[in-house]
């Protein structure tokens, strides 16, 4: 029976390739998108379907321990037991820390690390009963190294690693993997309609020269969510062509 996949973000540009190159696998995927996406959604949907993928997509706000009770009641009753959750919802609200406002930061840490303890909370118990989960948490360089102008969400994103290496250890007898992707520069809808100046001078900051692909993620997403991967739990997973070493 093919392993079900919950894919929160997933309509998102590294969503999108996660969701994709897990399908393509044999798994059972289901996205998550925001209610405030779900026309959205629909031609995602339909892309998908071109190339010849059934992703189911089910709207959630993951900011709402409620609502993603909801949703994965939902995922159980129509298609059963989630074994492979990633959280790769997130969000920007970029500010230097004099201009930013009590909602920039919790918009910031309701979406990106809040989520992860809604959304894992809810799969949990059953990974452990069941004697298998994978939990892969998509972090970031800047959760690693900082960013100007980012205090929020590399407060985020370097919470969801401690929040990894502390899952891992309940897992670890119970065949429950908990790991981190920590990816860089990668190229999405974001990335690309950035300044060409500044992104060229992004670029020029990043040994191997070039931004990643989304692809380059999900591949790295599919190795952790395998059977091969089960003696990698708590780790951290750089994807950022050499721009941070640790």
């Amino acid at each position: 029976m093919a392993h079900i996949a919950l894919v929160t973000g997933g309509i998102g540009g590294i969503g999108t390739a996660i969701c994709v190159r897990l399908a393509r696998e044999g798994r059972t995927v289901i996205a998550n998108c925001h209610p405030s996406e779900v026309e959205a959604a629909e031609s995602w949907q339909q892309a998908r379907a071109a190339e010849g993928l059934t992703i189911p997509v089910i709207a959630a706000d993951v900011a709402s321990f409620a609502d993603c009770a909801r949703m994965v009641r939902e995922i159980e009753a129509q298609f059963g037991p989630v074994d492979i959750l990633v959280n790769c919802a997130g969000i920007t609200r970029d500010k230097t820390f004099k201009k930013m406002e009590p909602s920039h930061w919790e918009a910031v840490i309701n979406v990106n690390l809040n989520s992860v303890f809604n959304v894992t909370r809810q799969v949990w118990e059953g990974m452990l009963e069941r004697g298998f989960g994978r939990i892969i948490n998509i972090s970031s360089v800047n959760g690693q190294r900082g960013q100007f102008g980012q205090a929020n969400y590399a407060a985020a994103k370097a919470g969801m690693h401690g929040f990894t290496m502390s899952l891992a250890q309940e897992g670890a007898a119970k065949g429950v993997t908990v790991n981190t992707v920590s990816p860089g520069y990668i190229e999405t809808a974001m990335t690309l309609a950035m300044d060409e100046g500044v992104r060229n001078s992004i670029i020029n900051g990043i040994p191997m020269r070039r931004m990643g692909r989304p692809e380059e993620v999900a591949a790295a997403v599919a190795f952790l969510a395998s059977d091969e991967s089960a003696y990698i739990t708590g780790a951290n997973l750089q994807i950022n062509g050499g721009l941070f070493m640790h």
